[in-house]
């Protein structure tokens, strides 16, 4: 990465975060971080709409992040969004707002994808990576788990329990008696029996916690003298006494217990009591490295050419049987005519050229489920697969990408006129359309340029004549264009 600083922004189920790193060497040095309590997660109502109350405690916290941020370059800052974000019916219309207001763009990111990035971060933080790790993380909406070993992730899950929507839903006003606490742990426990054999068949060396649940509760335990080091099941067993006594979390008096955490504490502790009897845990490690941090390190990793996305392609070209020599040739067609509309993407690592890379790459995905339609069945697995390093952002521009890689344009709507979609969309489709002969026989010369509605495609008219079945593709296309309100100008010389 090309900067001396770098930061990142985690809207979580409960709190904002801001991280701000120095890089020196290939590694991130914590410079500075912000948080804000904001429970997004309890502005959820009852049929997922976002209220205004939660919506505004978040636009609040990005407003000082923004103010830190002055001055910061764009791709110096990444800013992901979790689990509440990706389950409310009304997230797209606070992200708006949110990204005025950050003044940089936010991805909402899959379950999984949380998970990987919070490995990350911990196996970066970790002074012996190289065992092997159970990584747990209890957020406000969802709890990740992975086992990883050094800085790979061998299993990755996101279940959707967190410490706020526990706390809404069986601890109201913060209410705890013994009925709640074992309906809350009984809950936790029937969604980690989905994954729990799977995990403890592959085993650990270590368990780790990570981010503000994991240490609330190892600060509660080792100040109160519940726990000499971590988590521990009697030091759980002991702090969930503490809680039945007091009746209530607002009137639970121990030592280390912010006013902050209150809220949510029976939650968080309900959901790690139930872990720790599903996984058979004894004791478990904090880590100071969570999302935030693996954000951090997956935007150095891209900068040194490691990107996720591309190893994520590639996976998937594997392992739907991609013909790599027709994805090249499409690949390479539609590069080349981005690369004449649009001079700036012949630059390393453009955004707009490397999607447009990728799509060409995946175009063909769905033939391994059907050739019928075939370019809706990849665009439905891109945008509902889990694939590592990719936002919901990014896969659904994929998606649409594909989609619209062929057949009636009206499918790529609505696409603003303007977006640099169009753009991508007119190279790939004429590079499908040209390479259809799944040959490596010469391609016609040609030269494309934009139109005051559209684009410009100029031929020789002898080559076209050679070329019958392109030529009424061609035509055809141009119908296509002229169907959206767009246009495709057919220009033949001689």
């Amino acid at each position: 990465m090309n900067y001396a600083l770098a930061a990142a922004v985690d809207l979580g189920s409960n709190s904002f975060r801001l991280q701000i790193g120095r890089i020196v060497d290939n590694q991130i040095y914590p410079l500075d971080g912000l948080k804000e309590t904001v429970r997004l997660a309890a502005g959820l109502t009852a049929d997922k709409q976002l209220d205004l109350a939660a919506q505004k405690r978040g636009l609040v916290a990005l407003a000082r992040f923004a103010e830190r941020l002055r001055g910061f370059e764009p791709g110096a800052v990444r800013a992901v969004a979790t689990n509440t974000l990706r389950v409310a019916k009304n997230a797209a219309a606070f992200l708006q707002q949110a990204e005025r207001v950050l003044g940089f763009p936010i991805e909402v990111i899959a379950g999984r994808e949380e998970a990987r990035l919070i490995y990350l971060g911990v196996a970066h933080s970790l002074a012996n990576p190289g065992q092997r790790q159970l990584v747990v993380d209890i957020g406000g909406g969802s709890t990740e788990f992975v086992i990883g070993e050094d800085f790979t992730p061998l299993q990755l899950e996101s279940l959707y329990m967190g410490c706020v929507s526990y706390s809404l839903r069986f601890f109201p006003n913060g209410r705890v008696d013994k009925n709640a606490l074992f309906a809350a742990e009984m809950a936790a426990r029937r969604e980690l029996q989905g994954i729990v054999h799977a995990y403890r068949e592959s085993g650990w060396d270590q368990a780790y916690g990570s981010s503000g649940t994991a240490k609330s509760i190892v600060d509660l335990l080792e100040q109160n003298g519940f726990s000499e080091q971590g988590i521990t099941r009697d030091g759980l067993e002991r702090l969930c006494a503490e809680l039945l006594r007091a009746g209530s979390v607002t009137r639970l008096r121990l030592r280390g217990l912010r006013d902050e955490r209150r809220p949510v504490l029976a939650g968080g502790v309900a959901i790690m009591s139930a872990l720790f009897k599903e996984f058979d845990l004894q004791h478990m490690e904090f880590s100071d490295g969570a999302l935030r941090l693996g954000v951090l390190y997956d935007q150095l990793g891209r900068y040194h050419h490691e990107d996720m996305r591309t190893a994520t392609v590639k996976r998937f070209m594997q392992r739907y049987e991609v013909d790599r020599r027709q994805a090249t040739r499409v690949a390479q067609m539609a590069l080349s005519l981005l690369h004449r509309l649009a001079p700036t993407t012949t630059e390393e690592d453009h955004p707009d050229a490397q999607f447009l890379l990728w799509a060409a790459q995946l175009h063909e995905i769905g033939i391994s489920v059907a050739h019928s339609s075939y370019h809706k069945h990849s665009a439905y697995i891109l945008a509902n697969a889990d694939m590592p390093g990719f936002s919901r952002r990014d896969q659904l521009r994929l998606s649409r990408l594909v989609l619209g890689h062929r057949g009636k344009l009206e499918r790529a709507q609505p696409l603003d006129k303007t977006a640099t979609e169009w753009t991508l969309l007119f190279c790939l489709r004429i590079a499908a359309l040209l390479c259809r002969a799944r040959d490596d026989q010469p391609l016609p010369a040609l030269a494309v340029g934009f139109t005051r509605n559209g684009f410009r495609l100029d031929m020789g008219a002898d080559e076209l004549k050679a070329l019958p079945l392109t030529a009424a593709a061609l035509e055809d296309e141009s119908r296509q264009w002229a169907a959206v309100g767009g246009e495709l100008r057919l220009c033949t010389e001689g």
